[in-house]
């Protein structure tokens, strides 16, 4: 009866690396773009999260029969507690050194690749379903971020000409503290340039440039059915980030329950409970570096380009949900991310290089934590 107990704890932990690498990736864009700052998106993403995560027990059941390891490994391996744990610890290991160092990699991918280390290690690659690992796992994972970045490059590029169409106008304002000073305003000494005195006249600290909290932000003008523009994108721009949030938590639930469910410990209902609080812990209080990463460190953006990059990931999570199919949030939302890039020339491709390299890498470090877990968990039990 301990066994159960080991596995629950371990799959919490899983949920805990999780939320602490992907709670924010819904919700980057919002910080990213000047939208809202860190604390109030964290709070939307982990309200919406919790939602998502509770509607998993009524519409994602087959993701939890995906990720149980049906037709990966053998039906009697699959309720075995040494394989269960050890894939769990591998999982967990991976997801979490990567949100501790702010490397946005996959749950779906570091669990992908612990079913196959842990696997290996038990049963060799004889009986391992490669066919199956290549249908249900790889396929997804490699094209959805491909189809991630193209959607979000043509959707912007529509987004974009139906704003000039409509008359809808970009401003570029300077934010100083909690003031938003329009820059032809301010534009007194040349392009842009602010004498002291004149700064002082604002009630601006004048300081050295680290100390500084002023930055430029671009905000639209024009109305929308009488509605100011600027405001009608905000409220879509936090509706999306929610959506990416609620799909995230639809999506990666049932495959983090799915190591209870296999082990029969507690009823779905609990399991669920369970993992979702866990989820938001670990957002709570493990998320900010994955965050900034996520926020700044691709690409720079604006309100538009942050709400396209929000919509795409939203939609294609949600219908991977739908259809069962287990892609990964992350890879969908740093693909629209990567796509926004593109769109405005702004993307670090150091930054992004990296990210894709550590894409390449999960599976493995997986694997091989995974599989020395069960090695050692097989010979204890």
């Amino acid at each position: 009866m301990i066994w159960p107990v080991f596995i629950i704890i371990a799959t919490l932990l899983v949920a805990y690396a999780n939320g602490a690498n992907d709670n924010f990736k819904g919700v980057a864009t919002l910080v990213g773009s000047g939208t809202t700052d860190y604390k109030k998106a964290l709070a939307w993403a982990t309200v919406t999260t919790l939602a998502g995560s509770l509607t998993a027990f009524f519409g994602a059941s087959k993701l939890v029969e995906t990720f149980s390891g049906k037709g990966l490994v053998p039906d009697a391996l699959i309720a075995s507690p040494d394989f269960l744990i050890a894939v769990a610890i591998g999982t967990s290991l991976t997801v979490l050194i990567a949100a501790l160092t702010g490397i946005p990699i996959s749950t779906t991918h570091g669990l992908t690749g612990a079913l196959v280390g842990a696997g290996l290690m038990a049963i060799g690659p004889q009986q391992l379903g490669f066919n199956t690992l290549g249908k249900i796992f790889f396929i997804p994972l490699v094209v959805s971020p491909v189809i991630a970045v193209g959607a979000t490059v043509v959707i912007y590029s529509i987004f974009r000409f139906t704003r000039h169409r409509l008359g809808i106008t970009h401003k570029t304002c300077v934010c100083i503290g909690e003031k938003v000073f329009p820059v032809p305003s301010l534009a007194c000494c040349g392009a842009g340039q602010l004498s002291v005195s004149q700064l002082r006249s604002l009630n601006i600290i004048v300081d050295e440039q680290s100390a500084c909290q002023a930055r430029a932000v671009e905000y639209y003008q024009g109305n929308l059915l009488g509605i100011n523009a600027q405001q009608i994108l905000d409220t879509l721009h936090f509706i999306s980030a929610g959506a990416v949030s609620f799909a995230r938590g639809l999506n990666d639930t049932p495959k983090i329950v799915a190591l209870t469910v296999a082990a029969g410990a507690l009823g779905l209902k609990l399991n669920i409970g369970l993992v979702a609080v866990a989820m938001a812990l670990g957002g709570i209080l493990s998320a900010k570096k994955v965050g900034e990463t996520m926020s700044h460190r691709i690409t720079t953006m604006n309100h538009g380009q942050g709400f396209t990059a929000n919509l795409i990931t939203a939609i294609l999570v949600i219908f991977a949900s739908k259809m069962g199919v287990p892609v990964s949030t992350t890879h969908v939302s740093c693909g629209s991310l990567f796509g926004i890039g593109l769109s405005n020339g702004k993307a670090d491709w150091k930054v992004i290089s990296g990210i894709l390299s550590s894409w390449v890498l999960t599976l493995p470090v997986a694997a091989a934590f995974a599989g020395t877990a069960y090695f050692f968990l097989h010979r204890i039990l």
